[in-house]
Parts: C-alpha cells; sequence; structure tokens
C-alpha cells in the first residue's frame, strides 16, 4: 500500500501526461493495453467515468463507459487523420477536474447531460492517443489493447463506486473524486 501511494504520488509532480509520447510507443498490442495506464492524467478520467456512472446507477453506470470508448475512437480518427484539435492536453486535464467534481460533489445531471460530458471529453482523450497511430506498427493491434484497458480502468471505477452502497463508502468515493480533480489541478497547471 504505501509502495503504490508513493508511485502515485510521484507521479502526480509530473507537469506533463506522461501517456503522450510522441511515436515508439504504439507498437502493438501489449504497448496499447499499457498505454492507458502509463499516464495518471487517462487512469484518474477512466476511473472516474466508472466511478460517476457508479453514483448514478442504471443505466448511466453502463452508459457512461460505453459512450467514453465510442466517442473516443471518434476522436481517435481525427487525431489519425491530422485533424487539429486545439487544447488537447488542456481537454484531458478539464477532464479529470470536471468527473472528479461530479464524483466529489454527487452530481446528478440527466442522464444525456452526463453521456454528453464524458462523450466531449473522450474526444480529447482519443485525438491524444489517434495522434501517436499512424507511426505504429500496428494500429489495430494497439487500437484494440487501448480499448481493452480503458474499458478494464472504466470497471475498476464501477466496482469502487459500488461502495457507495455504504455511507462511508459513499464519502469514500467522494473524496476520490477530490483527489482525481486535484490531480486533474496539476496537470492543467503543468500544462499553462
Amino acid at each position: 500500500m504505501k509502495r503504490q501511494a508513493a508511485i502515485l504520488l510521484l507521479l502526480s509532480f509530473s507537469p506533463m501526461a506522461l501517456a503522450h509520447v510522441s511515436g515508439g510507443m504504439a507498437g502493438g498490442f501489449s504497448s496499447g493495453l499499457l498505454h492507458p495506464v502509463l499516464g495518471l492524467d487517462h487512469v484518474v478520467a477512466m476511473v472516474a467515468v466508472g466511478l460517476w456512472g457508479a453514483f448514478l446507477g442504471n443505466p448511466a453506470i453502463w452508459l457512461l463507459p460505453v459512450v467514453f470508448p465510442l466517442v473516443m475512437t471518434f476522436g481517435g480518427a481525427l487525431g489519425i487523420m491530422g485533424v487539429p484539435l486545439p487544447g488537447v492536453e488542456v481537454g484531458i486535464a478539464l477532464s479529470d477536474i470536471v468527473l472528479g467534481l461530479m464524483v466529489a460533489f454527487a452530481l446528478r445531471p440527466p442522464i444525456w447531460v452526463a453521456a454528453l460530458l464524458v462523450g466531449l471529453f473522450a474526444i480529447f482523450h482519443g485525438h491524444a492517443h489517434g495522434a501517436e497511430l499512424p507511426g505504429s506498427a500496428s494500429p489495430l493491434a494497439f487500437s484494440l489493447g487501448f480499448v481493452i484497458s480503458t474499458g478494464l480502468l472504466h470497471l475498476s471505477g464501477i466496482a469502487l463506486g459500488l461502495l457507495t452502497r455504504w455511507p462511508v463508502g459513499q464519502r469514500a468515493v467522494q473524496g476520490g473524486g477530490v483527489v482525481i480533480a486535484l490531480i486533474g489541478v496539476a496537470f492543467l497547471t503543468g500544462i499553462l
């Protein structure tokens, strides 16, 4: 536990998103599988989507983690095609902040608003990684690994979010939302 906390602390001091490397990383399935977990900014956003979905309950518990990778694919396609998207890193940092705050304050907007918000942030996450894919050895294998890893991070958030069934668990999950938002602030201040 201490080791994991130390690693999380060290990663939070990184001024740039660790998952955004230019070239080289995107080589195949295993690279795609590892890619999302190597960037704290992506990890917390994916977990936040699952947490918020669990907080909102049915159908959001499954809808939000499905919307994210579907729309992320669209953002990835934009990146692959070289379509510019201004402020990608800022959008990713804001996803951490906003999704973290949604969890922290247990906000319950209409499902369409939640899905729209998650989809908007998914475009930035997808674009960041799609822009890296053209030089990879196997874009299809990388993408498959990436989507599986993203789904597993969403499931981790859902599993943690199920703690909201108990008052102590609800406070713990909301505290996790605060931590996610603070990590987003750290990335945002490192970007600007």
